[in-house]
């Protein structure tokens, strides 16, 4: 069969395999169509994964399969030659930027990508998408020229210049054939699903790297892409193209400050660079690390040699002016915006501007829908465009994120699109949503409280106080920020009820370092609306927000004023509260008796109002007060009763605030064991408290019942798991009070060596 043409090895082997062409074609999984026109010399020479099948389907030995496709790969040149009229061409796309910088796990992706390519194992194209400015196009032309050699039949460029006028298909089509050595006369003689196909054959049989740049959208390059073959086409969109199937995706974001602020050397000098370290930091950050903007910032300063860097950053500090001094020669940053912001219909636009109020690093589809004033399932779609568009980053867990470069850049078309009473009116709409959607999730928290309705809008899920919690703490940039614009505006009676709906809350993460600013803005609404109980009640806040904080003078003095207050509202359960209050920082203080009597006091206030949760609080409170005089019996006893009241069937207390005092009260138990030297019970007890704090989610609290397990352990002589439990509560961080800590530090310390 030596020299016998691919259709005629196919027919002599399948014969002497006594098959027909139907069996084969089952047998292959190749068409009885496929089959015959290949044999008959009616098609070209089929690709080297179809010969693969065939080649299976026959099951023939090596010799044969190697005489099959010695068949097919001779007769491939000759195809080709037919088809071109003319031999192959390459085209070099432009070299890559000289400082190119970073990038490295991008790299290696299309690295792998070629190298899959390569051995028919992977998809032939890759998208790679991101932002205006963050540097898709270099890195695909840094590719390029990386990647060059393994691409023997050429790498080949074409601008689809997507945002600015876009090159149409059966143009962008002729380019690349005519690279690849296609001659006029062959393309004329072909219409436009002709060439299609021609190319698709050409880089199917070639070994070739294309990059077709600044895509605008599907349509544009799904006629340039291969179905198979051994080549590759990165194409660079603002867009994900998320309609193109059978390619792999590469999203670019801004790079690593390490990654920018190592641009910015390379473009100015690393001596330069290195003699204002902390300025060219600072730049890196203004620029927010957006490759485009780095590169003009970087520019200015090769240009204005005489500048300082430190110079640069003052300029750039001026949020007003950052965009427009963004600008080198007829390269500026506001300008790659502006090409994506014009694509944008007008609803998308407008949400786009509206955006630049959100408070916070970012946001979710319910902050789109109150600036708009508009149902979720419409914000959503909207969202959805600006993120097709290059201009939002979804982040994680539906929430997305505007770059600060282009918020800056949405915040001035705010100002020239819309009018002040459309954003002031957008502006109340987002707060009040925060702040009733706040006190919402805090009800759930709040004593006697139990299934709050839905918040206005129905934006969001309340319903569970797991669902209201974790609202309450992903949003507290946007709350908090919420809560001072009202507080600025004069809305004293919606601070204090957001406030106070929130103080109960403030258990789960009382060091949250902005509760003393929350309930001191609180504080100063209630003296505005002149009402002594509500001043009562927020003092308290505010002196419970000063103890966490350790300003235990100042905690002391604003519940002198507090209970004053509600002495002359007369308003006894504040009055209790404002005792209870004090006893943490009096003991702090070395105020004992002081802590003693007010705690004492609070109890029988509490009882004799009939505030069951503040009442089970104050004896949790007293009953380290007794501990502590060393009165361990009575102690016990105190907990008994807490016990014997949570567990009787009429209990009016339930839910999370019956959970939390329960392990306020096992917890409690731990101590009071261990304070007789019941070292074993106290073990257990303490583990068992944990157990309860970690379901409760009150990191504050593990941390202290690990530090009080790991005490017991020290004195039973299991050192090693008492060094874990004391690294467990230091693991805690920030969420712990920082003193416990402190003490969980020493102690491991003073561990001997492992």
């Amino acid at each position: 069969m030596s020299g016998a043409s691919f259709g005629v090895v196919l027919r002599d082997l399948r014969q002497r395999a006594g098959w027909t062409i139907e069996e084969l074609a089952e047998a292959s999984g190749v068409s009885v169509r496929a089959i015959g026109d290949m044999e008959r010399g009616h098609s070209r020479v089929p690709r080297r994964r179809t010969v693969a099948a065939l080649a299976d389907g026959l099951g023939l030995a090596d010799a044969e399969r190697e005489a099959l496709v010695e068949a097919a790969v001779a007769g491939r040149p000759k195809a080709l030659t037919e088809a071109l009229g003319a031999t192959a061409a390459t085209a070099v796309p432009p070299r890559s930027v000289r400082d190119f910088t970073g990038r490295v796990p991008e790299l290696a992706r299309l690295r792998e990508a070629a190298r899959r390519a390569g051995t028919g194992a992977g998809t032939c194209a890759m998208v790679v998408s991101g932002p205006p400015g963050c540097g898709k196009t270099t890195l695909a032309l840094r590719a390029a020229a990386d990647l060059g050699a393994e691409f023997p039949d050429g790498c080949l460029l074409v601008d689809l210049h997507g945002v600015d006028g876009p090159v149409d298909p059966g143009e962008a089509q002729l380019r690349l054939l005519k690279a690849l050595g296609v001659s006029d006369g062959r393309l004329a003689a072909e219409d436009t699903p002709g060439r299609a196909g021609l190319l698709r054959a050409l880089l199917a049989e070639r070994r070739c790297l294309v990059v077709l740049d600044n895509a605008r959208d599907e349509a544009q390059v799904r006629a340039l892409l291969p179905a198979s073959g051994s080549s590759l086409v990165l194409v660079t969109s603002r867009r994900p193209l998320t309609g193109l199937e059978d390619v792999d995706r590469l999203a670019l974001a801004e790079m690593t400050q390490p990654e920018a602020v190592e641009l910015l050397r390379a473009i100015i000098g690393a001596e330069r660079a290195d003699a204002e370290a902390e300025a060219v930091a600072q730049v890196a950050q203004l620029c927010g690390c957006l490759p485009l903007a780095l590169r003009v910032a970087a520019n200015w300063l090769t240009v204005r040699s005489g500048w300082s860097v430190d110079h640069l950053v003052r300029r750039l500090a001026d949020e007003e002016r950052r965009l427009g001094a963004l600008t080198a020669g007829d390269v500026r940053v506001e300008a790659a915006f502006e090409l994506s912001y014009r694509q944008l219909t007008a609803q998308a636009a407008r949400m786009m501007r509206l955006l630049s109020l959100a408070p916070g690093p970012d946001f979710t589809s319910p902050y789109g829908a109150a600036l708009t004033g508009t149902d979720l399932f419409e914000a959503e779609d909207v969202l959805e465009e600006l993120l097709e568009a290059g201009l939002l980053r979804a982040t994680f867990a539906g929430r997305y994120q505007l770059h600060d470069l282009l918020r800056l850049f949405a915040r001035q078309h705010l100002a020239g699109e819309e009018s002040r009473g459309e954003r002031e009116a957008a502006e109340g709409r987002l707060r009040s949503w925060l702040l009733d959607t706040a006190v919402a999730a805090g009800r759930w928290f709040t004593p006697d409280v139990t299934a709050p309705p839905p918040p206005g809008h129905g934006l969001v899920r309340l319903e569970t106080a797991e669902q209201a919690r974790a609202w309450l703490e992903s949003e507290t940039p946007a709350w908090y920020a919420a809560l001072r614009n009202s507080a600025a505006r004069g809305e004293h009676r919606r601070v204090v009820e957001t406030a106070g709906t929130l103080f109960s809350f403030g258990d789960l993460c009382p060091c949250w370092g902005q509760w003393t600013e929350v309930f001191r803005l609180s504080s100063e609404a209630a003296t505005a609306l002149a009402d002594p109980r509500l001043r009562a009640v927020h003092l308290n806040h505010h002196a419970w927000a000063l103890g966490n904080e350790h300003r235990f003078r100042e905690a002391v003095e604003r519940t002198e004023e507090a209970l004053a207050l509600a002495r002359r509202a007369g308003d006894i359960c504040e009055q209790a509260r404002a005792l209870v209050l004090a006893g943490w920082p009096h003991k702090q203080l070395g105020q004992m008796q002081e802590r003693y009597d007010k705690v004492s006091a609070a109890v029988d206030l509490f009882e004799a109002a009939g505030d069951h949760v503040g009442w089970l609080n104050a004896v949790q409170s007293f009953r380290a007060c007794l501990r502590d005089a060393g009165r361990t019996e009575e102690a016990l006893g105190l907990y008994e009763r807490t016990v014997a009241f949570l567990d009787a069937p009429d209990c009016p207390v339930s839910g999370y605030n019956a959970d939390y005092i329960r392990a306020r009260a096992i917890c409690g138990l731990g101590r009071d064991v261990a304070a007789a030297g019941r070292w074993r019970e106290a073990a257990d007890h303490s583990r068992g408290g944990l157990l309860l704090m970690r379901q409760l989610g009150f990191a504050g609290g593990e941390a202290e019942a690990l530090i009080d397990l790991g005490r017991a352990l020290i004195e039973l002589g299991e050192t090693a798991e008492a060094r874990s439990c004391f690294r467990e509560a230091l693991a805690v961080g920030d969420a712990a009070d920082s003193r416990s800590l402190g003490v969980a530090q020493r102690i491991l310390d003073s561990l001997p060596a492992e």
